[in-house]
C-alpha cells in the first residue's frame, strides 16, 4: 500500500510557554461569601537544548555521501508543535536550518546560560525562565556577521520553512526546511538554530555592524554530509548492486570434488576436533543458494553426531553440528530463556511421571494439575532464533569473499540448519536418552516452510537509515510476509521473507521524501509542479539563485502561487510542491 502524506501549514500549541494564573470562583446559596481560589502554573518547552530523541530523522542522512547538490536539507521533529512553541518575534517558527560549507563551518562550543551574551560574539540579553538556571549549558556557534546576513531567511520567508507532515498510520511530525543548497564536491554541516526573539521590525537583530564582528546562535542539533558525484545518489547505488550480483558461494577451485561442494555454498574452514587436533573441514551456514531438502530431525545430546564425513575426499562437513552447538551456547547465554525452558521440562517430566505411576482417583482432595504449556518466554525466544536473531555474522557469512563490498546476494534459508539450531537451543536439560526422546518432536513453534531473502552489503545501508525492503512472490501485488530485517553491521543487512521471492523492492522511508529543485547550470533554478490530483503540472519560470546557493524562498513561493493561479500559498502547499518522492529500485529473479 502506498504511503499517504499530508502537509499542514502549522500546529501551534494551545498554551504557549510562560507563566499562567487560573482563578476559580464558586457561589452557593447557603453562604453569602463566594469561594475563590487562585493557582499559578508554568508551561515550559524546549529552549536552549533538545533531547537527542527529539530529532527523528534528517535529510540528507547524517554522514552520507551522495548527489545532494539540488537538495534542501530538512529535519524531522517528534513533537508536532515544536517549531511554533516559541516566537522569533515575527510570524513563523522559532527554529531554522542553516547550512555551512566546508570552509565556513563554525566550531560549536558549550557555554553556561549566564555567559550567552558574554564574549566578542553578539547575543542579545535573554531573561531566563523560572525553571532555568544560569548554570545550565547550551551549545552555541559564533558566525561572522556578514555571512549570517547572507544566509539567514528573511522574516517574510520564515513561515514557509516549517510545516507539519502527517503520514498514514504514523504519528505527526514537524519538519523544518533549509533555504540553501549544498555545494558540490565537498562536505556540508547543518545546524538547527534558535531564532527566539531575534527578529523585529527591521529584520534579524545582527548587533553592531563592525568589521570582523560575529553573531552568536544557540545550536540545538547538527549533522554533516558530503555532496559528491551524480552517480552516488540512492538509485544509482542500489542499481549498481546488481552488477556485483552472484550466488552466495566461492568461485570454483579447479578440483572437481571441491567444486561440487563449493557450488552448494560450502567453504573450507579450520576445524578444531574434540580431542584437541585440528583439520580443515567444510562449513555452510543457514543462507544457501537454493532450496535444501529437509530430513527427519536427529535429536541428539551432543553436536558430534551431526558431523558428516565425505569419504571420497576425507573431510568432514560441520554445518549442522555448528548450528546445534551455536543454539546451545545462545540458549545458555540467555539466562531467562534457559531457566524458563529447564523449569518447563521439569514440569513436563513430572506430569508424565505422575500419569505413569500414580492413580488418578482415590485422593481425599483434588490433585492440582501440572501446567506443561510451553511458556511464552520460551516460544518468543525460539521464534526470534528461527529468524536468526542473535546469530553472529561469522556463522552467516563465514568468508568475506561470499559478500564483497557493494553487493547483494539472494538466498534461501536452510530449514534443516534452522531445525538443528533450534534443537541445540532446546537441548537445555536434556540429560538422558529418555529426555532426548521427549524432545524428539522438537520445539512446538510455527515455522514457514519456505524462507527466502536478500543479504546486502553496501553504503546504502549505512548512508540511508530506515530502508524499506519489500519482497513479492508470483503475485506482484501482494508482498510476502516479512520475517525479519536485521542490520548485522553498519553496512550489512539481512532480510528474510516467508515464501519464494521473485521481486525485491528497495526504497526509502517516507521521511526520505525530500525537497529539491532543478538546476539547469546557468545560475538559475526551476521546479516542476504538481496539480491538485498529484499528476504532473506546469513548470516554474526559472529563478536566479542567491549568493552561496541560497534560494529566494519568498520569490519562489510567490512564483508557485502565480503559476498555480492561487492568491497565496502556505507552508503546507509550499512543501507539497517542493517534494521529491522517495525512489524505488526493483530486483527481479531471473
Amino acid at each position: 500500500m502506498a504511503d499517504t502524506i499530508t502537509f499542514v501549514d502549522h500546529s501551534k500549541p494551545v498554551l504557549p510557554p510562560g507563566q499562567y494564573e487560573i482563578t476559580t470562583t464558586q457561589t452557593i446559596t447557603e453562604s453569602p461569601e463566594p469561594f475563590a481560589a487562585t493557582r499559578q502554573f508554568t508551561v515550559s518547552a524546549d529552549r536552549f537544548s533538545l533531547p537527542a530523541a527529539r530529532v527523528t530523522a534528517v535529510f540528507p542522512p547524517d554522514g552520507s555521501l551522495g548527489d545532494h547538490h539540488n537538495v534542501l536539507p530538512h529535519v524531522m521533529l517528534d513533537r508536532p508543535t515544536l517549531p511554533w512553541e516559541r516566537s522569533p518575534g515575527v510570524e513563523g517558527p522559532w527554529l531554522a536550518l542553516l547550512l555551512f560549507n566546508q570552509s565556513q563551518r563554525p566550531d560549536p562550543k558549550s557555554v553556561r546560560l549566564a555567559d550567552l551574551a558574554v564574549g566578542p560574539a553578539y547575543f542579545p540579553a535573554t531573561p531566563l525562565e523560572a525553571h532555568q538556571s544560569p548554570e545550565d549549558q547550551a551549545t552555541v556557534i559564533d558566525v561572522p556577521r556578514d555571512m549570517l546576513e547572507e544566509i539567514l531567511p528573511s522574516a517574510a520567508e520564515l513561515p514557509y520553512l516549517a510545516h507539519l507532515r502527517r503520514t498514514e498510520g504514523a504519528p505527526d511530525v514537524a519538519v523544518v526546511l533549509g533555504n540553501r543548497l549544498p555545494p558540490a564536491n565537498e562536505s556540508s554541516t547543518v545546524h538547527l538554530v534558535s531564532l527566539e526573539g531575534r527578529y523585529g521590525a527591521d529584520g534579524f537583530d545582527l548587533g553592531p555592524d563592525a568589521p570582523g564582528s560575529f553573531v552568536r546562535l544557540v545550536s540545538l542539533a547538527s549533522w554533516r554530509f558530503a555532496c559528491v558525484a551524480e552517480n552516488q545518489n540512492f538509485a544509482t547505488l542500489v542499481r549498481d548492486l546488481a552488477q556485483h550480483g552472484s550466488p552466495l558461494r566461492l568461485p570454483d577451485s579447479g578440483n572437481a570434488a571441491a567444486d561440487d561442494l563449493l557450488r552448494q555454498g560450502q567453504i573450507p574452514v579450520r576445524h578444531t576436533l574434540r580431542q584437541g587436533g585440528t583439520t580443515v573441514s567444510w562449513y555452510r551456514g543457514p543462507l544457501t543458494t537454493g532450496p535444501v531438502a529437509v530430513t527427519p530431525l536427529q535429536t541428539t545430546r551432543n553436536s558430534d553426531r551431526l558431523l558428516r564425513f565425505h569419504p571420497d575426499i576425507g573431510m568432514f562437513e560441520t554445518g549442522y553440528a555448528a548450528a546445534w552447538e551455536l543454539g546451545r551456547l545462545l540458549a545458555l547465554q540467555s539466562t531467562d530463556y534457559a531457566t524458563a525452558l529447564y523449569d518447563w521440562k521439569r514440569r513436563r517430566s513430572q506430569k508424565r511421571l505422575r500419569a505413569t505411576l500414580e492413580p488418578t482417583t482415590g485422593y481425599p482432595l483434588d490433585v492440582p494439575d501440572i501446567d506443561d504449556a510451553l511458556p511464552d518466554t520460551v516460544r518468543t525466544w525460539l521464534t526470534g532464533l528461527a529468524g536468526l536473531s542473535g546469530v553472529p555474522l561469522m556463522y552467516l557469512v563465514p568468508d568475506e569473499r561470499l559478500l564483497p563490498v557493494e553487493s547483494i546476494r539472494f538466498i534461501s534459508l536452510d530449514q534443516q540448519w534452522i531445525r538443528h539450531l533450534l534443537d541445540g537451543a532446546f537441548s537445555i536439560g536434556r540429560l538422558t536418552a529418555a529426555d532426548a526422546e521427549l524432545d524428539r518432536s522438537g520445539p512446538p513453534i510455527a515455522m514457514a516452510k519456505t524462507v527466502t531473502g536478500a543479504l546486502i552489503r553496501s553504503g546504502v545501508v549505512s548512508g540511508y537509515p530506515g530502508l524499506v525492503i519489500e519482497a513479492f512472490g508470483k503475485n506482484h501485488d501482494v508482498p510476502l510476509e516479512q520475517i525479519s530485517t536485521t542490520r548485522l553491521t553498519p553496512d550489512v543487512m539481512l532480510c528474510l521473507f516467508a515464501g519464494t521471492l521473485t521481486r525485491l523492492d528497495v526504497r526509502q522511508r517516507p521521511e526520505a521524501v525530500h525537497f529539491a529543485v532543478e538546476l539547469p547550470d546557468d545560475g538559475r533554478f526551476g521546479k516542476s509542479l504538481r496539480d491538485p490530483d498529484g499528476t504532473s503540472g506546469p513548470a516554474l519560470t526559472p529563478l536566479p539563485l542567491g549568493p552561496g546557493g541560497r534560494l529566494p524562498i519568498g520569490d519562489l513561493a510567490d512564483s508557485i502561487a502565480a503559476t498555480m493561479k492561487r492568491g497565496r500559498i502556505g507552508s503546507g502547499d509550499f512543501a507539497r510542491q517542493m517534494i521529491e518522492t522517495a525512489e524505488r529500485v526493483s530486483f527481479l529473479s531471473s
